[in-house]
């Protein structure tokens, strides 16, 4: 009971003081609470809010696993870099979604049919289809008709059970929100923080997740139904006004009960921008500056790619007087990787603020190296001295640098990290709400000298996207790009690139006055470079569409999403053996750093197995407690190239599938 009380009273916070008495009578009697007497609508937000968290650790270890971002963290490095994939990365979206959100839904849709609540029912239909689907994606074989029952032991369910099930689910939440609810039944508006209770966007939401679900089919010639997906597209979102997302807040210190992690911010930020290990991607990084080789700059680049302060120089007072922006340059893991290759593949060190001057002795023994070195400090403007082949910099007051003798780490400062400010997560008492950039101490904080920006999906007051029209115009374009109908899909792929471009200006036009008065990432993008990416050849012109065109500038739009590594998937990454669509996503590929042999066992690009195509399932949940159902089903399941499975959908027939499961 403790741990539910302290969950409504990060409701209150959320929602206001106006919303108080409403969200404290969390139970029918509230003398004698028990999870039965739960009011739907104070279920139902904290089931969407516990929902973005574990789609949060999902979006970011995936985004991992695809090539948007880069991190110096062991356990989610295995994903990004060496590809050695380590179980300790499978818990978490698995705890957070059996704990939190699943546990809650049988509950809230029986105690809604009890009281003629349609619309709750709908909502949990809906949730079940979101995190069940996301299980399947992730672990291929889990309880799903047992679960939630009660069984302390439930049996597995194979792939295609679960595709179903969730299918139906959406199925039935289409119909439930179609009724009228009966008299005395809450209104979803009273408990939905996603949509306010708007049921044609709840409506476009399932149409909408039925076509991306849908989409997963294409390998399946017996299945995938281009025209299904297209009706599918058509009673789903029709604009950028029916996206659904989770808003994200930074006005409260709540904390999880379950994690400790802010309960008010975007999921997305609670992992990828909590601390300071992730980094943008060279891969991610290369198609916002020269998508299809045009060597155009993505005017969305400035606000996906963070930037820091160089060249700082303190008044009197210790005050930032002047200072220049520099952006980020990516993480290179899959190309040559010097700078990995040198330093390991976790080496890449966060910077730290100089509240005084700081000397530092570099010894360099290599000679190049040595004179790339001075010429970096001679270009940088720092006072340096050269004692045969040692250096000593002197960081001057106000600078950002990494306090190492490892010649090596110096040059760091040029991969900003993600790292994003909340009020409960800074460590900074004065940094207000409206700021959320990174300061990397108090000292630097006071003097005013941020060290990151952020980047635009995952800050604490991001939107988490749910469901959005760019994405559905990218799926459409897919579709009709199968169809061999290019034509549309060159409507549909333009359209989704406007559609991202117009969601992120919305955005960044209402942050402007705000939290854009301390970081310039926050304000709208010129809309002058917005036309003129859209008229350049970064855009395909008519005529040239390929479908590597559209699934790179979807990737590039959904950024900080388990829907590229879905996507990559269905494309088999580079193999470039899908039908005639040849390499869809160039240049990703093992790079020196790749110690994954045992988990990767593939003999080449288009071998299956050659590539990370599923997680290992929770070792202690389902391996240690429940070893006997999870082997029953799947005897490969504690094998170490387990991560090279494909899932269900990931197969062309059943034949495959279960082939994989045979022991």
């Amino acid at each position: 009971m403790k741990n539910f009380k302290y969950i409504i009273l990060g409701a209150v916070l959320v929602l206001g003081s106006a919303s108080c008495k409403k969200w404290l009578a969390v139970n029918a009697d509230p003398d004698n609470p028990n999870n039965q007497s739960v009011q739907v609508q104070n279920r139902l937000p904290w089931i969407e809010h516990f929902y973005q968290y574990t789609a949060g650790v999902t979006n970011y270890r995936t985004s991992c696993q695809s090539g948007v971002y880069y991190t110096n963290s062991g356990n989610p490095n295995t994903f990004s870099t060496t590809w050695q994939c380590t179980n300790a990365n499978s818990t978490t979206s698995y705890q957070t979604w059996f704990v939190e959100v699943s546990s809650n839904l049988v509950d809230m849709y029986n105690s809604a049919k009890k009281i003629g609540a349609y619309h709750y029912m709908a909502a949990a239909d809906v949730f079940h289809a979101l995190g069940y689907m996301e299980m399947l994606d992730l672990y291929g074989e889990m309880p799903y008709t047992q679960a939630g029952t009660g069984n302390p032991s439930p049996k597995p369910d194979d792939g295609k059970t679960i595709f179903n099930g969730c299918m139906a689910k959406l199925n039935e939440a289409i119909s439930l929100l179609a009724k009228t609810q009966e008299t005395g039944a809450p209104s979803l508006a009273s408990g939905d923080l996603w949509s306010g209770g708007d049921l044609g966007k709840w409506t476009k939401m399932c149409w909408g997740l039925k076509a991306r679900y849908m989409l997963k089919l294409s390998k399946k010639t017996d299945l995938y139904n281009a025209d299904s997906i297209l009706y599918c597209l058509s009673q789903g979102p029709q604009s950028n006004a029916d996206n659904i997302v989770g808003p994200g807040f930074n006005n409260s210190t709540v904390t999880d009960y379950l994690y400790g992690d802010p309960v008010v911010t975007n999921g997305n930020f609670d992992y990828a921008a909590y601390g300071s290990s992730a980094r943008i991607s060279q891969y991610y990084y290369n198609l916002l500056t020269n998508m299809r080789g045009a060597g155009v700059i993505d005017p969305r680049m400035s606000k996906i790619v963070p930037a820091y302060m160089t060249g700082i120089q303190l008044d009197g007072s210790g005050k930032v007087a002047s200072y220049t922006w520099t952006r980020s340059i990516g993480v290179d893991s899959y190309g040559p990787s010097a700078r990995l290759v040198k330093g390991g593949a976790t080496s890449i060190v966060t910077p730290v603020y100089a509240a005084a001057n700081k000397n530092i002795k570099y010894t360099i023994n290599d000679a190049t190296d040595l004179a790339n070195f001075i010429a970096d400090q001679a270009a940088a403007g720092r006072p340096y001295t050269v004692n045969g082949n040692t250096v000593t910099v002197t960081y001057k007051a106000g600078s950002i640098y990494i306090n190492s003798t490892n010649y090596v780490y110096a040059g760091d400062t040029v991969y900003v990290n993600l790292r994003s400010s909340a009020i409960a997560t800074s460590g900074i008492p004065a940094q207000g709400q409206n700021d959320v950039n990174w300061y990397p101490s108090v000292d630097a904080f006071n003097a005013g000298a941020i060290a990151s920006t952020g980047s635009f999906q995952v800050r604490p007051v991001s939107d988490q996207e749910i469901l959005t029209y760019h994405e559905m115009n990218f799926i459409k374009a897919e579709v009709y790009m199968r169809k061999g109908d290019v034509a549309n899909a060159y409507t549909a792929y333009t359209a989704a690139i406007q559609a991202h471009m117009d969601m992120m200006q919305a955005k960044l036009t209402s942050w402007a006055g705000t939290y854009g008065l301390t970081n310039p990432d926050m304000t709208p993008m010129n809309s002058g470079d917005v036309s003129a990416y859209i008229s350049s050849t970064a855009v395909a012109p008519a005529g040239s569409l390929t479908m590597s065109d559209i699934m790179l500038q979807k990737y590039l739009a959904m950024g900080c999403s388990i829907e590229n590594w879905n996507d990559m998937r269905r494309f088999n990454f580079s193999a470039g053996n899908v039908g005639s669509f040849g390499v869809v996503y160039p240049g990703y590929q093992r790079g020196p750093l790749f110690t994954g042999t045992a988990q990767l066992t593939g003999a080449g690009p288009t071998d299956v197995r050659y590539w990370m195509r599923r997680w290992a399932l929770p070792p202690t949940y389902e391996i240690n407690y429940n070893s006997v159902n999870t082997l029953a089903l799947n005897p490969h399941a504690t094998d170490p190239n387990i991560w090279s499975m494909p899932v269900w959908w990931d197969c062309a027939t059943d034949d495959e599938y279960y082939g994989y499961l045979k022991k």
